[in-house]
């Protein structure tokens, strides 16, 4: 945490590593959301509702309360977890706080409205399908914001968020 605080991330060789693989690693969870999403359905009303409601034409059961529990258990944890990490990272790239602020919430708010929207789908109203496919689109692209401007922020030469503004109140 000193290394990232002070700004010495982007100098220590060993701190910049870990960094790196935490964003392979990332970049590597953002594909395989991405090609997990398009593997179960797409981007449009039909296959979302018939994902989560199930089909008679394709013989596809609706989504049960224990499977959609189970997911929801293990994607509260690990989302959680993944996002709390990578916005830490971000607190330290030099961009105006306003951007952080909105890059941060809306991270976390398409996860868990990615999240909901499932449930939303099969107990209250199909429509909501209209809520996942949004919330999984800013979902990707705010994970992708957050690792290119990390990635950017470990290897170009920029201000330090942290030092900056303590010498701004010096």
């Amino acid at each position: 945490m000193r290394f990232v605080v002070t700004g010495e991330w982007t100098q220590n060789r060993l701190l910049r590593a870990i960094i790196l693989w935490f964003l392979v690693y990332s970049a590597g969870l953002w594909l395989t959301n991405a090609l997990f999403f398009f593997n179960q359905m797409g981007l449009n009303y039909e296959s979302v509702v018939a994902y989560y409601r199930g089909s008679e034409e394709q013989f596809m059961p609706p989504r049960s309360y224990k499977v959609l529990l189970e997911i929801s258990h293990f994607h509260l944890l690990a989302m959680g977890i993944f996002i709390l990490t990578l916005s830490h990272l971000v607190l330290f790239v030099p961009f105006r706080p306003l951007i952080k602020i909105w890059l941060i919430h809306l991270t976390f708010l398409s996860a868990i409205s990615n999240e909901a929207a499932g449930w939303l789908i099969r107990f209250a109203h199909p429509s909501f399908a209209y809520v996942k496919i949004g919330a999984f689109l800013l979902l990707q692209t705010t994970m992708a914001a957050l690792i290119v401007s990390v990635l950017g922020a470990l290897y170009m030469k920029v201000p330090n968020a942290y030092r900056d503004d303590l010498r701004k109140a010096e």
